[in-house]
């Protein structure tokens, strides 16, 4: 099973509450966090939801 390795490298201020709650939801609090996640279709469309604030990658767990 793949997952997903998420990190915040925008910060968060004056973002819309769309985006905000999508991060909340990634618990993306602050810059530089980095989160791992289950690659499946809800992750991959909070990602597409705030795609230019994160990057992020897949990895073998």
């Amino acid at each position: 099973m793949s997952s997903l390795k998420i990190k915040l490298v925008r910060g968060r201020a004056g973002k819309n509450k769309r985006q905000l709650a999508t991060l909340d939801a990634l618990d993306l609090t602050r810059k530089d966090k980095v989160v791992i996640k289950p690659d499946n279709p809800q992750i991959r469309g909070m990602i597409k939801t705030v795609h230019h604030l994160v990057e992020w990658e897949e990895i073998d767990s």
